[in-house]
């Protein structure tokens, strides 16, 4: 069974706070593989914590360890312009999408 999970990173070393998401070293790289992610189904929405150079991503996966190794090949976690900090799971009470 497939559970939900909130993956919270923060602003890493190599993060350029002076410039704006899309224009970071390796943005490209970065939105491919998060779009490949989004495409299987393991993503279901995300993006960036614009005040601080971090990032949320709400996931659909059986448990931290597929969160985990899902994300390892991160472009942006892999060269430092994102730091992971969080993986929690979360129920949801409230969705007013539905």
């Amino acid at each position: 069974m497939k559970n939900t999970f909130v993956v919270i990173s923060s602003a890493g070393p190599n993060r350029d706070l002076s410039k704006g998401t899309r224009e970071q070293p390796f943005w490209n790289e970065h939105a491919e593989f998060i779009d490949r992610l989004v495409a299987e189904g393991s993503i279901l929405m995300g993006g960036p914590l614009v005040d601080e150079g971090g990032s949320l991503l709400i996931f659909n996966a059986e448990d931290e360890n597929e969160v985990t190794e899902k994300m390892k090949n991160d472009p942006w976690l892999e060269r430092g312009i994102l730091k992971q900090e969080s993986i929690k799971r979360w129920q949801i009470f409230i969705d007013e999408r539905r």
